[in-house]
């Protein structure tokens, strides 16, 4: 579940810190989107969008803190789709 990003003088790549890790479960929608949201707030930070980057990870931390809704990867039973819709309902604008 850690974020990634490549950041250079030109460019800038987000992406989720082990892209290798998961291959077993990829397609499945079981897998946790975890470390790609992670890495999508890096990149809002990044552009300087820092309030939208603070909403999405203190949503993402109230959804693992909770612990009602997880992927089968970090020891539940709930779907990709599940855990991405619990994370949007914990969003507070």
């Amino acid at each position: 579940m850690t974020p990634g990003a490549c950041i250079g003088n030109n460019y800038a790549l987000f992406s989720q810190g082990m892209p290798h890790s998961g291959m077993n479960i990829a397609g499945k929608n079981i897998a946790n989107p975890t470390s790609i949201l992670l890495s999508s707030v890096m990149m809002l930070r990044y552009l300087g969008l820092s309030m939208f980057a603070n909403k999405i990870s203190k949503s993402i931390t109230k959804t693992l803190d909770d612990g009602k809704v997880r992927t089968v990867d970090i020891g539940g039973s709930n779907t990709t789709t599940e855990f991405t819709k619990e994370v949007i309902l914990n969003l507070e604008w």
